[in-house]
């Protein structure tokens, strides 16, 4: 449900506005966490959701207007101008480079190798995404945009980027620690994503330069709070090896038998004799 909602998002506010709103869910999760799973917030990370929480007020507030298209021909011009086109060649020429040359060599090391790649899938992803759905609100509006080829390619380069980003993002999370992951996932996808929108839409043509800057402000202020609360979360204590005997002592300290002095039990016929 909350997909469904975050994909109607994208028919009716600007990528610019959506994207970086979506660091919400994670003061969300951390409260939750919190209270039904006793997953302590430390003292930064409430400082991390503040900063959230604010950075999303000041992006809000100075949101560009969103310019709906009037058909998929008109996303479609929008999409083949240069400045987008070069962008997007950028994107799967960088993409090609790091699923050919650096994962073979960098992949199970450099957690940028996987992310890069998810990341960068993704603003397509975006683009793609807010195009299909202008096209089902014009659908349902009476104007129907089946029949144009441009809704299908939309459609397809939509799959395979979602595709292909899950196979990635699963390697990513396979290879390396999730505390680590979301953060550095957050903060490249949502960079990328708005890049792409503000090239292809245009999200910030007709706002003045202090709008812009506050934006910018805030998406920075959005990025530092998620980053602080997923740095500072409560790590779960490592399973004990296999093999050992380990308990608790009041609660709260572990101790093992190498820390604790044991008298050593012998076998019983040892010491009777019949």
């Amino acid at each position: 449900m909350g997909e469904i909602a975050n994909f109607v998002a994208y028919i009716y506010a600007p990528a610019v506005l959506v994207t970086p709103l979506g660091a919400l869910s994670i003061i969300v999760s951390a409260c939750l966490a919190h209270f039904l799973l006793n997953e302590r917030i430390q003292k930064m990370g409430i400082v991390g959701c503040v900063s959230c929480i604010v950075g999303s007020v000041v992006i809000v507030i100075h949101a560009p207007q969103e310019h709906t298209p009037s058909s998929v021909q008109d996303i479609w011009t929008l999409a083949t101008q240069p400045a987008f086109l070069v962008y997007v060649v950028a994107t799967l020429s960088a993409v090609l480079a790091l699923v050919l040359h650096f994962e073979p060599h960098y992949g199970q090391t450099n957690i940028l190798v996987y992310l890069g790649i998810c990341s960068l899938m993704g603003s397509l992803t975006v683009v793609s995404i807010k195009a299909i759905g202008i096209a089902i609100k014009l659908t349902l509006d009476g104007m129907s945009q089946i029949a144009y080829p441009q809704t299908w390619f939309f459609l397809t380069v939509a799959v395979i980027c979602v595709i292909t980003q899950l196979i990635y993002l699963n390697k990513a999370l396979d290879t390396f620690n999730a505390t680590l992951v979301s953060p550095v996932y957050y903060v490249m996808f949502t960079t990328l994503t708005i890049i792409a929108s503000v090239i292809m839409f245009k999200d910030w043509s007709g706002q003045n330069a202090g709008s812009i800057a506050s934006e910018i402000c805030g998406f920075i202020t959005v990025l530092s709070g998620t980053i602080i609360l997923h740095v500072t979360r409560e790590q779960e204590p490592p399973p004990p090896p296999v093999g050992t005997v380990t308990w608790f002592i009041n609660g709260d300290s572990l101790k093992s038998p190498e820390e604790e002095h044991l008298i050593p039990h012998h076998r019983l016929d040892e010491y009777y004799e019949p």
